[in-house]
């Protein structure tokens, strides 16, 4: 039922079709953030009109509110929500990660109190495979260890071991024939972990195999290295999903060296903070030259932001606090980052990738030497 077909390459970068049955995805993709099974600030509508393929959703968080059987007796996420897309499902693996001080972690899993109201929660290899089939994403993820950064090499190792033991729970623990588990590599920043969890991770023949542990803290220069190491050793014809990651830099650079898939709540967060993503670099829209500013964000945009609403308007919206202006905001940066996928295929397909990355990003460097966009 979910079934990937490489199209062309250029270099190390790749265009594919991620095929599921929600929908066709062509690769590189990015993925928005629906925390709760809504992305934030923007509708189903809004996420069709900027081209949203896939939409991430969090086991952690649907497991506590509204709770998985709830989605599973009102149709599975695509029911629960409108979404007719395609779903990713993140484990809840990085979520219980982050509670560091409402959790205890074991070989049968994690034990958790809930953010919400303090009740206690075991998050396991097969529970969390559970909660995914009953949301019924066309994606699912395995349930792993994240390592802390910095960590000592010993605690990296033992996650990466641990990782192992649980994706291959995982894998015994899945039976939903229209749901694609893929499973999720780990080692920190170190060569060999990395190869070796790799090479175990691959050997359980999951459809689609990720990169986690790699938007923890670490510098860039690692996590770029850390791709580096990976890209010859991840089977070749399976999608390679690079979690959290990124900035549109992140992006270039991730598809220069063979990833597929990204996932990141940095353009909708941002947005949210008034922050837009342009061609030319980041623009504050609190920055005060805006205030009598008739140019849309970007003229060259053809996002509905850009076509409806000057730089002074989507300013004093932000600082009025007005919904109106988080809306408009995010379906500009969701609308950049998706066209700059859509482009970022096409120059593959066309074998001109690498001078649309080198042209990109010295527009966004050049920018970025100058200050902001703002």
């Amino acid at each position: 039922m979910v079934s990937f077909t490489l199209d062309a390459r250029a270099g190390r970068a790749r265009a594919g079709r991620l095929q599921t049955p929600h929908g066709l995805v062509l690769t590189p993709v990015f993925m928005p953030v629906g925390t709760a099974g809504a992305v934030k600030a923007v509708t189903r509508d809004h996420l069709a009109q900027v081209g949203a393929q896939i939409v991430l959703a969090n086991t952690y968080h649907l497991m506590l509110r509204p709770g998985d059987t709830v989605v599973r007796d009102l149709g599975g996420l695509h029911e629960f929500t409108g979404w007719s897309g395609p779903f990713l499902t993140d484990s809840g693996g990085f979520q219980v990660w982050s509670l560091t001080a409402l959790r205890r972690l074991d070989e049968e899993g994690v034990r958790f109190k809930s953010h919400l109201d303090g009740s206690s929660h075991l998050l396991s290899p097969e529970r969390s495979v559970e909660v995914q089939q009953n949301l019924g994403a066309d994606v699912a993820m395995a349930f792993d260890e994240c390592p802390p950064w910095p960590a000592t090499k010993e605690v990296v190792a033992a996650a990466t071991d641990r990782t192992t033991r649980w994706a291959e729970r995982c894998r015994r623990a899945h039976s939903r024939s229209d749901q694609a588990l893929f499973g999720i590599v780990q080692g920190g920043v170190h060569e060999d972990l990395r190869r070796k969890s790799a090479s175990e991770i691959a050997g359980l023949d999951f459809p689609g195999l990720a990169i986690g542990g790699v938007s923890v803290g670490e510098p860039k220069e690692d996590r770029l290295r850390v791709l580096d190491w990976l890209d010859p050793v991840l089977p070749d014809d399976k999608p390679r999903y690079l979690m959290g990651v990124g900035t549109p830099e992140d992006l270039l650079d991730g598809v220069a060296r063979g990833i597929d898939m990204f996932d990141c709540v940095l353009p909708t967060r941002n947005a949210r903070n008034g922050q837009l993503f342009t061609r030319f670099g980041r623009m504050s829209l609190r920055n005060a030259r805006f205030a009598r500013d008739p140019l849309p964000p970007d003229p060259d945009c053809p996002c509905p932001t850009c076509r409806s609403a000057s730089r002074a308007y989507l300013r004093h919206l932000h600082l009025s606090g007005e919904v109106t202006g988080m809306v408009l905001a995010t379906v500009h940066n969701l609308f950049f980052y998706l066209d700059m996928m859509r482009r970022m295929r096409q120059h593959i397909v066309l074998g001109r990738f690498e001078e649309f990355r080198r042209e990109t990003l010295g527009s966004l460097q050049a920018q970025a030497a100058e200050g902001d966009a703002s």
